[in-house]
């Protein structure tokens, strides 16, 4: 017999709508906590940033939103291993019916369904806009900056206490490092002008590149990016201390020995009107070592 004075069971329907709603308040506030971390997170990292801060926001974003997912993975998804003998393929009435009973059942129970999807899709986008803030921290893109130097069509060479330069100051078998002037900072372009004691067998379309046989290319090796300050007048060398490339100045500082595999660039130049050594343009290639897309 059972006993008068116990309290009346709770019925089935009852505990699971409590434990719905407990699964429902959990993963809501998870994905609330995780709405706000992400944010915070953007908001510190806008604002220049504090390692400390910036730890204990991502560790809410990314805590919030695994907290939420587990809960709701605990309450309102399937549970235990379902088996079923592989001949049985088509579903029983019996079984179609229960299936469209505890369906009704959950989707009574679980009576804000729209709101957890809601806030876990708002989770997830916040964490994403507060991920799009740390690529700041590349820097700005580099653009054509790897394949252009100051020099341009008109702007005169310089030494590096920017003293004009003339043509008549490089001598014969002499070579001077020259800069753009105004640009005497700018470690791409540094330049060597050469007049070798052999006329110098221009490529085509540099033919007017050398006045007087003055020629002038780039001082950064093609390999690595050492200067090239070693001349060597009687062979007409250009020899790279670090590595030991080697290019031959008369024929377009081609490279004839090291692992350097790439010609010095060129710069086209001439003489104005006053004799001073102005470039008509940019090197004819990007200067110094090779990277990614020097080709496109």
């Amino acid at each position: 017999m059972s006993d008068p004075t116990a309290p009346d069971p709770i019925p089935e329907d009852a505990a699971r709508t409590a434990l719905a709603k407990r699964g429902e308040r959990l993963t809501t506030l998870s994905f609330a906590v995780s709405i706000f971390g992400a944010l915070a997170l953007a908001v510190v990292y806008w604002r220049g940033g504090q390692p400390q801060l910036e730890g204990i926001f991502l560790c809410l974003a990314l805590g919030g939103l695994g907290v939420g997912m587990i809960v709701w993975a605990r309450y309102f998804m399937p549970h235990g291993t379902d088996v079923e003998a592989r001949h049985q393929i088509e579903s029983t009435e019996e079984e179609i019916d229960a299936f469209r009973e505890e369906f009704e059942r959950g989707e009574h129970i679980l009576t804000r369904r729209s709101l957890l999807v809601r806030m876990g899709t708002a989770a997830v986008a916040a964490l994403g806009v507060a991920l799009i803030f740390p690529i700041r921290s590349l820097g700005p893109r580099p653009g054509k900056g790897f394949k252009s130097t100051p020099y341009r069509k008109g702007i005169r060479l310089v030494t590096d206490d920017g003293t004009l330069i003339k043509a008549d100051d490089v001598s014969v078998d002499g070579v001077i490092t020259a800069f753009p002037e105004g640009h005497t900072d700018a470690a791409d372009a540094s330049t060597l002008l050469i007049r070798p004691n052999e006329p110098v067998q221009a490529r085509p379309g540099r033919e007017s590149w050398t006045p007087g046989n003055l020629v002038a290319y780039s001082k950064l090796c093609t390999h690595v990016g050492c200067p090239v300050g070693l001349y060597q007048a009687g062979v007409h060398l250009l020899l790279c201390p670090c590595h030991q490339s080697t290019f031959d100045v008369l024929d377009g500082a081609r490279p004839i020995f090291g692992p350097a595999a790439r010609s010095l660039p060129q710069l086209p130049i001439e003489v104005d009107g006053e004799g001073y050594i102005v470039a008509r343009g940019d090197f004819s290639g990007p200067t110094g070592p090779g990277f990614w897309d020097r080709d496109r």
